[in-house]
């Protein structure tokens, strides 16, 4: 379905696909190992997406055979005492020489 439906829509033949192909090889020749290598990396992402999306869906449908085991979360633990506790101050005297008064 695919070579019909690319030669359907494309109206190109078996010796138009190889000009095209040899103009692609003459104008990135030295790029393709690295084109070749980031398309696969880009497909595999896809694929890897792909899965996640779908083991996610499974999951939600509540068969509890196919959910893995989630790790063990560890408990929180109690807030450090960080520093030296905050000065106390004693009750100033209200009558003196700097209370205005």
């Amino acid at each position: 379905m695919t070579g019909l439906l690319a030669a359907g829509l494309l109206g190109l033949g078996g010796m138009e696909w190889v000009i095209l192909l040899v103009l692609g090889v003459l104008l990135f020749g030295r790029k393709l190992p690295e084109v070749g290598r980031s398309l696969g990396k880009g497909i595999v992402e896809f694929k890897k997406g792909l899965k996640g999306l779908e083991d996610e869906v499974d999951g939600s449908s509540g068969t509890a055979a196919a959910r893995p085991e989630a790790p063990a979360v560890e408990a929180p633990r109690p807030p450090q005492r960080i520093g030296t506790p905050a000065p106390k101050f004693e009750a100033q005297p209200t009558d003196g020489p700097g209370h205005p008064g």
